[in-house]
């Protein structure tokens, strides 16, 4: 591990250069054949290395469904926890073991819907954990039921006459819950998911990644469209700092800012390269970041970011929490756990 992940400075490095393999455990790999959880499952075991860390300081929590057996494909330590409750285990570890490297797994149906709950507070006091949200827009594990991030109109075996009802946009609520870093990325991209990962283990603090994973079972196709060779540069578009917001197959489409504020895409031919806005995930201001995340059509998924949005400092609650207990001890003293437990008030029941 070099300085280039600093978020990681107090994890105890491997003694020895790991490889993909020494991450891979025992179990065999039970998923469907085809579920885009296998390629993000590869990525991950091939881009852990890079962070020189020892896999028994690395550890993987999830919570119910498809992609929380993913713990027990790792060769970490882990935990397949309750259903929606991982960020609330993972926050009590990160807190007391700043020691380690947590990451979380999870769905968009235990995240959004029994978790959203957790996973919001779990950004908002910026612990140190990075969360890995796969979402497939279907309850892939219960057998094809609507999610959280379905469509409107979704015809599934819970809504036969199709869905009413609004979806969750995953990266808006990361950025309205004040996260400090907050990406998007696709499970057969495994350049663009390798920087992605990067960028979020170098992060000191929650880092919530959204990968778009087909579901070829109940949901095949969701995102055909940013993955078919023949669509996918026209409606996707990269985020890169510093560099102008544009795409399309010849670089035909940007994003500009209107008269009344709001950004939109344009024919770059019509309205020139100097109107393209740069894009700029260390902004203080989420704004931009939030109009981005707005940008992409539900159902035909034009004009679909994706990319680090937002990547900002701000002291992890972890590293917040143990400052404070340090001054509490230094000014007070340890205490004593019996008296606190005892209180003022006691009674003996007989």
């Amino acid at each position: 591990m070099t300085d280039t992940y600093p978020a990681l400075s107090l994890v105890p490095k491997s003694d020895v250069p790991l490889k993909a393999k020494d991450f891979k455990s025992d179990q065999e790999v039970r998923w469907c054949p085809g579920c885009g959880d296998y390629s993000i499952l590869s990525n991950v075991q091939g881009f852990l290395p890079e962070l020189g860390l020892a896999r028994e300081n690395i550890v993987f929590i999830s919570g119910i469904g498809c992609s929380s057996r993913f713990p027990y494909y790792m060769n970490t330590f882990g935990m397949h926890s309750i259903h929606g409750r991982a960020p609330a285990i993972a926050t009590g570890l990160a807190v007391s073991r700043p020691d380690l490297s947590i990451w979380v797994i999870t769905g968009d149906g235990d995240a959004l819907s029994i978790g959203g709950n957790h996973l919001i507070h779990a950004l908002r006091r910026n612990v140190n954990l990075k969360i890995l949200l796969f979402n497939n827009r279907i309850y892939g594990l219960t057998k094809g039921q609507y999610s959280p991030t379905s469509e409107q109109g979704k015809i599934t075996k819970s809504t036969p006459e199709g869905s009413l009802d609004y979806a969750f946009n995953p990266v808006s609520l990361a950025l309205g819950a004040e996260a400090t870093f907050v990406a998007r990325t696709i499970d057969s991209d495994r350049k663009h998911m390798t920087e992605v990962l990067s960028r979020a283990a170098a992060h000191e603090g929650a880092a919530l990644v959204e990968i778009y994973q087909n579901c070829n079972i109940f949901n095949d196709g969701a995102w055909e469209p940013l993955k078919d060779n023949d669509t996918r540069d026209d409606v996707m578009m990269r985020l890169v700092d510093g560099e102008p917001i544009r795409f399309g197959k010849d670089g035909q489409k940007g994003v500009i800012r209107t008269v009344e504020g709001h950004i939109q895409v344009a024919d770059v031919a019509k309205v020139g390269e100097d109107a393209l806005i740069h894009h700029d995930s260390k902004a203080k201001d989420p704004g931009l970041a939030f109009a981005l995340s707005r940008l992409s059509n539900p159902r035909t998924l034009e004009n679909t970011p994706i990319g680090v949005f937002r990547d900002i400092e701000r002291a992890s609650y972890g590293r917040l929490a143990n400052e404070q207990i340090s001054d509490v001890i230094e000014k007070k003293g340890p205490g004593n756990l019996q008296a606190l437990i005892n209180g003022n008030d006691t009674w003996e029941v007989s």
